[in-house]
């Protein structure tokens, strides 16, 4: 997949840092406060929270303010005290919470209005209401969130590679040969990008070939992020990548 509006700003390093989910079940277990960590996974992915929230029916206002009030109550209220660290995986559970949150009436008094509270990330994307303001597509809520967040997920994956990619002559380099991260080459566009970087045809071969491993590790790697197993990941991509194609899940 090509770098969506979420991967186009620069990132620094601690949008980076590595937060477990499992790291998270496990602390909460112990009874010791993980709210940072928790709330760094929210941040990277509520736009597939706010999505479905959207597409239950929820105008754009109504919708940023029961995101925020989700996270609040998911933070405060002790929501994982009954999960089991050995099986749980972060996009299942989030997407069964918001959808209890959804059917309490309770949240309409207890929500947050956009920029209270604790959280330190904006609820505000207008590409994405661009796209859910234009999508005629016929998937259910939940489909919609997890082509979403496998969206989330890829986004990631291509702004940690970008962050890689950050020398000079490198960023170039990236720019130049990301587009081949989700298509293969036309005949002609290896040779006009060997004489645009000073590469061989070959070498821009080779480059593509490693951007397309290490593009793939990373989103193994954010993947990681959210289970409690590295043994679920292959199952977890063949999920996401059957949602971004909109087969049965």
């Amino acid at each position: 997949m090509t770098p969506g509006s979420n991967s186009d700003a620069p990132r620094s390093a601690q949008d980076f840092v590595t937060t477990h989910w499992s790291v998270v079940l496990r602390a909460a277990k112990d009874g010791d406060s993980q709210a940072a960590a928790l709330e760094e996974l929210c941040g990277n992915y509520w736009r597939p929270i706010y999505a479905y929230i959207r597409r239950r029916g929820h105008p754009p206002e109504d919708a940023q303010d029961l995101t925020q009030g989700f996270f609040h109550r998911l933070l405060e209220k002790g929501w994982l005290t009954d999960i089991d660290p050995d099986r749980a995986r972060f996009r299942s559970f989030v997407l069964t919470m918001v959808s209890r949150f959804l059917a309490n009436e309770f949240h309409r008094e207890t929500s947050q209005k956009r920029g209270g509270g604790q959280f330190h990330f904006s609820i505000q994307d207008a590409d994405l209401e661009n796209q859910l303001a234009a999508d005629a597509s016929t998937s259910s809520p939940e489909q919609d969130f997890d082509r979403r967040w496998a969206v989330t997920v890829l986004d990631r994956a291509i702004a940690r590679l970008r962050q890689e990619s950050s020398p000079a002559h490198r960023a170039i380099h990236f720019e130049r040969l990301s587009p081949f991260l989700s298509r293969e080459a036309d005949a002609g566009d290896y040779a006009a990008l060997a004489a645009e970087l000073g590469l061989t045809v070959g070498g821009v071969a080779v480059s593509v070939h490693r951007l397309r491993h290490r593009y793939r590790d990373l989103v193994r790697h954010e993947i990681a992020e959210t289970l409690s197993h590295p043994s679920d990941i292959d199952e977890e991509m063949r999920h996401l990548f059957a949602a971004l194609r909109g087969s049965s899940l």
